[in-house]
């Protein structure tokens, strides 16, 4: 690179767009402390007190249309430095992405989630990602999904992770399109979403010399892995939209494989629904999050 570019080397990587990186002998660790630092002190929340998850599992939000109105420019302000946020913080992925939904008429009640995930964060700073060098190198994913969470529209959220051995590279949180009649519905368009990611992230892996084939998408729908796998298109999925129904294709192609997972071991899970301690811990745990303390 230097034949074609003026350059200057800077010692080893420790700072990149505000992203932390500690290169270790057994791993580099990547989180975002001094950033969630600055976030809680330009909106006030210093010496609030921590919350133990960053969303509550007994409230679900809602439109709340009679609620007191919130100052829009606020509330979107700290939706935005959330979001940059989750560079590095899965954990605080799914709350975010629910909160972000109520940026046109945010209310007090929004307002309120809102500060949960900063006190979240107020306890959990230097929470971050630890990528091992003695983990294997296989390419692995989750996918997930509620059925018909969005209480606005009755709309499902489509969950899934990417791992490289044990290394989490990649992670989404989306709304669907769609109303899906059925949880098998649902988790198949949750399916053929994360195998869009699994190719993507094959094609850039070949720029590398590596070739990812059979990856498995680990889904606890068994319904779901029959509609992939039977060859039969069943007059019942043609109220599915199409352009989901190519993970079919993919799967008779060998590049990626659904396989059935307990729901107990669903990591994607943590982008799908709020959940207690317990279960939330064990989650974030699971996708190779730690302490840097």
């Amino acid at each position: 690179m230097h034949q074609r570019f003026k350059m200057s080397s800077m010692g080893e990587l420790t700072f990149f767009l505000g992203l932390q990186v500690q290169q270790k002998s057994d791993g580099i660790f990547i989180c975002q402390s001094k950033y969630v630092q600055d976030i809680l002190t330009k909106f006030g929340f210093s010496e609030s007190k921590p919350a133990s998850t960053p969303m509550e599992t007994h409230k679900q939000i809602t439109a709340d249309l009679e609620g007191e109105d919130m100052d829009v420019h606020h509330y979107r302000s700290m939706i935005g430095s959330l979001m940059y946020l989750t560079a590095s913080r899965p954990d605080i992925m799914f709350p975010v992405c629910v909160c972000a939904r109520f940026q046109v008429r945010p209310k007090q009640s929004h307002f309120q989630a809102v500060k949960r995930i900063f006190r979240y964060l107020k306890g959990q700073p230097r929470l971050g990602l630890w990528y091992p060098h003695d983990s294997p190198f296989d390419l692995i994913a989750y996918s997930d999904s509620d059925l018909g969470g969005a209480n606005l529209d009755r709309k499902s959220t489509s969950g899934g992770c990417q791992f490289l051995g044990a290394r989490l590279v990649s992670w989404q949180c989306k709304k669907q399109t769609t109303v899906s009649t059925s949880t098998t519905e649902a988790e198949y368009i949750a399916a053929a979403s994360c195998c869009s990611q699994v190719l993507w992230i094959q094609n850039q892996m070949l720029d590398y010399g590596v070739t990812f084939l059979h990856t498995p998408i680990l889904i606890d729908n068994s319904s779901a892995i029959s509609i992939v796998n039977n060859p039969v298109k069943y007059s019942k999925t043609k109220h599915i939209e199409i352009r989901y129904h190519f993970i079919r294709d993919c799967n008779e192609k060998k590049l990626v494989q659904v396989v059935k997972v307990h729901t107990d071991n669903q990591f994607a899970d943590l982008f799908t629904k709020a959940f207690d301690v317990g279960r939330f811990t064990f989650l974030v745990t699971s996708v190779g999050m730690i302490n840097s303390e």
